[in-house]
């Protein structure tokens, strides 16, 4: 009789189609994060006050034309032990012309996205090291991540392998540039 090997995780393809197949309640998301299947509740009013302060401001000041989400799920290339990272940003900002969200798959390859925004809640140390990872390694040009526990703004920009090699932050109040394709100053008094 032959021993069987014991798997103490499941395998890549095992994770992905039980995530896949996950139906979670109303207004919760459901994301995969380097093997971890991770679910969110929905969120409250004041993330939802800087997600809409940042929308706002890009819509009316950003010289290029933004299309916007904040549903759409984005599959990025791993570096742990899952091979794709299913993940569902706050806000996700796509030059209009490229017509990013003219399908209707609920993942999008992240191709073309300019700026992803993430806003902490029930697990901030995700949105702070793992998330940002992930939005490396799909080189996503920029990441802003809104820090409701240490209220502070960062941007993340210059992408290379799994972290961003530049930042700026600064305390809510503190204005902060948004490089091109932007191209102005956002303002994050409304944050707190």
């Amino acid at each position: 009789m032959t021993a069987m090997a014991y798997e103490p995780y499941p395998s890549d393809d095992v994770l992905l189609e039980g995530f896949l197949a996950l139906q979670t309640p109303e207004g919760f998301k459901a994301e995969l994060i380097d093997g971890e299947i991770i679910v969110s509740p929905p969120p409250g009013g004041y993330h939802e006050r800087a997600i809409s302060q940042v929308n706002r401001q890009v819509m009316r000041n950003s010289p290029l034309e933004m299309d916007f989400s904040g549903n759409r799920g984005l599959v990025l290339p791993s570096g742990g032990r899952c091979p794709k990272n299913h993940v569902i940003p706050d806000g996700v900002f796509a030059p209009a012309a490229l017509d990013l969200f003219g399908n209707d798959m609920p993942y999008m390859p992240p191709d073309d996205v300019a700026l992803v925004v993430e806003v902490t809640s029930t697990r901030p140390q995700s949105d702070r090291e793992a998330k940002r990872c992930c939005y490396a390694r799909a080189r996503i040009p920029l990441y802003l991540l809104i820090d409701r526990d240490r209220h502070t703004v960062t941007l993340f920009g210059d992408p290379e392998a799994d972290d961003y090699t530049t930042s700026h932050s600064g305390a809510f109040g503190k204005p902060i540039d948004l490089p091109a394709p932007f191209s102005f100053t956002l303002d994050t008094t409304d944050f707190v």
